[in-house]
């Protein structure tokens, strides 16, 4: 399993239009999600949120304490431009791991399943970290076996409960009826609420 995904790779993956995870637009599981939020005040967290369609979506609805965070500027850059109203200081261009703040929600779009499976552990304490009580952390998780061949690396519902059982009270976890049609059945939403 790669173990090297550092800013370099990333940088290159970007450089190279390898990024299979972009659909171009808010992924319709997390579209569908935000949709039901009504409290335009939580403090919102993106992490690996790459050229954050999520976020411009959020920031469209009347999110204003929307904060994105990225290892790599590149696409940053991309979604600064085209969200020129988006807050600059609320552009992180850090490490997840590194981040200390507080947040009343973390939303997850491929980030996790991108991170090499000793690091998986590590994401759940440091969601755990970040969120407010009663914090929370949604999104999807890919729901495929897990391969050397990544990033996404895949995963599943048993494995993932390993890691976020100890810091989380499992509201949802179960597979999405709205991915999209490429995703059809590989992909599992989550909400997971902070012990």
């Amino acid at each position: 399993m790669k173990n090297n995904l550092d800013a370099s790779f990333w940088k290159e993956r970007y450089k190279k239009g390898k990024t299979g995870w972009d659909i171009g637009q808010v992924s319709t599981p997390l579209k569908a999600y935000i949709d039901q939020l009504t409290n335009k005040k939580l403090k919102i967290l993106i992490p690996g949120a790459g050229n954050s369609w999520e976020a411009e979506y959020l920031f469209q609805k009347g999110f204003r304490n929307v904060f994105v965070a990225d290892l790599i500027k590149e696409p940053l850059e991309n979604f600064s431009k085209r969200c020129p109203s988006f807050p600059r200081e609320q552009i992180l261009h850090t490490d997840f791991f590194e981040i200390e703040d507080q947040f009343d929600l973390i939303l997850e779009q491929t980030f996790f399943c991108a991170l090499p499976v000793q690091k998986r552990l590590d994401y759940a304490r440091q969601c755990y970290n970040l969120l407010k009580d009663n914090g929370k952390v949604a999104g999807v998780l890919f729901n495929f076996k897990l391969t050397e061949n990544g990033p996404p690396f895949g995963g599943s519902k048993n494995e993932y409960l390993t890691y976020f059982s100890e810091y989380f009270k499992i509201e949802i976890l179960e597979p999405c009826y709205n991915s999209i049609k490429p995703r059809q059945g590989n992909e599992l939403f989550f909400k997971f609420k902070k012990l």
